[in-house]
Parts: structure tokens; C-alpha cells; sequence
């Protein structure tokens, strides 16, 4: 059974950290891009562990909960940049947003999936 409150504060936390290490280490955009890309993708990924491991402590992990989870954090991180890359200080094009920063956030229910049938086994 989902835990729908834990669920959405670790799904705020899960946007919270990659945001706020963007901050850090954005001059790297300029300088060298594909470095600041991959180390964004890392930062997703590490998190999406974290954070999935933090959820579950404590509890059984569910296939199912965990995929349900990471498209919830999916949804809540999309929602979460939308004010600021349509309309805010860093607008973008939607394509430019979702090939440069949306479509990474697919790592959260795809490492819920598979980390999940993992543990599961």
C-alpha cells in the first residue's frame, strides 16, 4: 500500500536535490555542457536510490509501489519545473525542456522498476 504522504514529501525532496546541486555546478553549462548534463544525470540517479531507499526503510518493497512511486515523483518533479522553465528566469522551449532536463526524470520510475524487482528476488 502506498504511503501517499511520504510518497509526495520525498517526491518534493527528490526535485529539491538535483535543483539545488544544479545551482552549484551550473557554470559548467557554459564552460563544458555534456560534463554538467552527465553529472545532472548522476545526481537524478544517486537520488532516485536515496530517496527509494529512504521510502521503503522499514517496509516491504512492492514492485508495483515502487513503479506507482517513481512516476508520482516523475509527475511531481515535472510539475515542480514548469513555472520556471516556461515562465520563469530560465524559460525554455517545451522540446528544449524536455530533451535537456524533462525526459531525465523518467530515471525515477525506471530505477523504482527494476531496483524493486531486484530486492525482490
Amino acid at each position: 500500500m502506498i504511503a501517499w504522504k511520504r510518497a509526495a514529501l520525498v517526491g518534493f525532496t527528490s526535485w529539491l536535490i538535483p535543483f539545488a546541486i544544479s545551482f552549484l555546478v551550473f557554470p559548467l553549462k557554459k564552460s563544458n555542457a555534456p560534463l554538467f548534463d552527465t553529472l545532472m544525470m548522476l545526481v537524478v540517479l544517486i537520488t532516485a536510490g536515496v530517496l527509494f531507499q529512504f521510502y521503503f526503510r522499514g517496509r516491504a518493497v512492492s514492485i508495483r509501489e515502487a513503479l506507482l512511486v517513481g512516476i508520482m515523483w516523475f509527475l511531481v518533479n515535472l510539475i515542480l519545473d514548469y513555472p520556471m522553465f516556461a515562465y520563469g528566469p530560465m524559460k525554455m522551449q517545451v522540446w528544449a525542456y524536455y530533451s535537456e532536463i524533462g525526459l531525465n526524470y523518467l530515471t525515477f520510475p525506471a530505477f523504482g522498476f527494476w531496483a524493486s524487482r531486484l530486492a525482490r528476488q
